[in-house]
């Protein structure tokens, strides 16, 4: 059976002051032992969070990294060599903003990806499609090509040790959601493909939900056959909301 994960991307939010708040409203929710946790900061606080959530059981990561390992000369980029040392065990790769916003490509994502993996870093591949594209019936190949990429740079042995979080864009802080039905359908093909190349991994692998996720919907969410957990955006910075939430998983 598939652990439930509910993973909170921080964003460029968050001041030191304002961190530490969240920090310990964190620590002061309840947490079900049957869900698994973590949350991605900003790079500049990765360190005080690590420190401040050190005796709770939740896990800390990075919200991008470099595509390649060690250590150079390679300005503003931190490798997940760097993100590793510095406590992180967790990294986003190919969220919408860094591939629509930064013009970060597939080619880009897989080689993240893989870096990831290669420094045990364990990578959240972030899929989706625009308004544009679902309207276009264009869903499902836009995903399914972002998740090739992947599979054609990494191999399929590489997602036994990696999560997929669909993330529909035109969902992400629109205060839209895609109905437990179409998010369903999205993720069961993603399962299906991964199928293709290997089924017990497919079968275990944990594919979240992200995009506009809330306390009043994640229930009915997660209780889809496929989707395991969610990645929490705006109500990730709310510790009560973020808790309500990580119940509905553990439920």
């Amino acid at each position: 059976m598939r652990r439930p994960l509910v993973a909170g991307n921080w964003k460029m939010n968050g001041t030191r002051a304002s961190v530490a708040d969240l920090i310990a409203s964190l620590c002061e929710q309840d947490i079900p032992e049957s869900v698994e946790v973590v949350v991605f900061p900003s790079c500049v606080h990765v360190t005080q969070v690590v420190e401040g959530l050190s005796n709770r059981s939740i896990a800390v990561g990075a919200q991008d990294c470099a595509g390649q390992v060690g250590y150079g000369a390679l300005t503003g980029e931190d490798s997940p060599s760097q993100l590793a040392d510095a406590g992180c065990e967790w990294v986003l790769v190919g969220h919408s903003e860094r591939r629509l916003v930064l013009g970060e490509d597939d080619e880009q994502v897989a080689r993240k990806f893989a870096a990831a993996l290669e420094c045990g870093l364990t990578p959240v591949l972030c899929l989706g499609e625009t308004l544009e594209e679902r309207e276009s019936g264009k869903t499902l190949d836009v995903v399914g090509r972002q998740l090739g990429k992947v599979l054609e740079v990494a191999g399929i042995q590489g997602f036994g040790q990696a999560v997929v979080a669909y993330e529909p864009v035109w969902a992400i802080g629109s205060g839209l959601t895609a109905t437990p039905a179409q998010a369903q359908e999205v993720h069961a093909a993603i399962r299906a493909q991964l199928a293709g190349e290997d089924r017990d991994i497919a079968a275990g692998i944990r594919l979240l939900y992200g995009g506009s996720v809330k306390a009043e919907n994640a229930a009915e969410l997660f209780g889809m056959a496929d989707i395991d957990g969610g990645l929490i955006g705006g109500a990730s910075l709310k510790a009560n909301e973020f808790g309500s939430i990580v119940r509905a998983a553990g439920n």
